[in-house]
């Protein structure tokens, strides 16, 4: 499968927020990526298409020496295709070379399938956070990579 990645834009938005409402119970808004865009300095957004179709995006902020994953998403009907594999590791790769030694991410505790992508890249299980997610209190796993 032919992919593409590119900096996400304000265009995207309608795009992005397709997936995310496809992906999350608690999707952001509109207006969460457009300050994302337009006034965090530390934030870079990728997308990902197939044959011109958004199909995948993320976000991260990278700060001094530390990048943080702060969404990761692709369409129901493209996963199972090592898309959201290849989305991480471009970021991962941006991560580096903006400078990061670290890459650090929230992940829900019953979500095994992304944990175990997130160990296939190499990432480690750093702590929990308690009733980190608002829609049912659930916990998140917080977990964390050496990018060097």
């Amino acid at each position: 499968m032919k992919i593409s990645f590119r900096p996400m834009t304000l265009d995207d938005l309608d795009g992005v927020l397709v997936i995310e409402k496809a992906s999350f119970t608690l999707p952001w808004s509109r207006e969460a990526f457009y300050n994302e865009l337009v006034h965090n300095r530390y934030a870079k957004y990728v997308v990902m298409e197939h044959d011109d179709r958004l199909v995948g995006y993320c976000g991260m902020w990278v700060v001094v020496d530390e990048a943080h994953i702060t969404n990761v998403a692709v369409l129901p009907e493209y996963r199972g295709k090592k898309l959201g594999e290849a989305l991480m590791r471009r970021m991962m790769e941006m991560a580096k070379q903006l400078g990061a030694v670290t890459m650090t991410l929230e992940v829900r505790v019953s979500n095994e399938v992304a944990q175990s992508l997130y160990r296939k890249l190499g990432f480690l299980n750093g702590g929990i956070r308690k009733r980190y997610y608002p829609d049912n209190q659930e916990d998140a796993l917080v977990m964390w990579v050496n990018l060097t």
